[in-house]
């Protein structure tokens, strides 16, 4: 059997999805939550379940009719490497930098490696969004973000 790129799609988020659903299970529960009907378990649990949903439909719909032999050499590389580099620099910058700041420069060099080269674009998009998700953790949900190790002392 032949594997079309939607079926490699597919399978990979199925793996992807019982991995967080493994780890979803691991989640350390505070004394009592066992009778809660939200805990911290839930939402994992949810994501989980229905990502494996949608990927076993998207594995069964997919490949009849278009039978491609992937190959890799076709693809545009660079961009991922860089995306994947861009990530892992986020996560080091975050506890130095804090989240807005961080968060801001990791989504403007994203849409830049993307190829979005407007710079007053890049700030109408990363701007906006990062304050609006910075208040709605912050100020609706009440979840502390530290301003950053640079920033403590203002």
């Amino acid at each position: 059997m032949q594997m079309s790129k939607e079926r490699v799609g597919a399978l990979i988020f199925l793996l992807l999805s019982v991995i967080y659903g493994y780890y979803g299970g691991q989640i350390v529960l505070h004394p009592g939550d066992e009778l809660e009907p939200m805990t911290a378990r839930t939402l994992p649990y949810v994501l989980s379940g229905l990502g494996i949903f949608l990927s076993i439909i998207l594995f069964a719909k997919s490949g009849q009719s278009a039978r491609v032999i992937l190959s890799a050499e076709k693809y545009d590389w660079l961009p991922v490497v860089l995306l994947i580099l861009l990530t892992l620099l986020y996560g080091l910058t975050l506890d130095w930098l804090g989240f807005l700041v961080s968060t801001t420069l990791f989504l403007m060099c994203g849409f830049w490696i993307l190829g979005e080269r407007r710079v007053r674009v890049l700030l109408q998009i990363a701007v906006p969004f990062v304050v609006i998700f910075w208040f709605g953790l912050t100020q609706l949900l009440d979840i502390y973000l530290a301003p950053g190790r640079l920033f403590e002392g203002f």
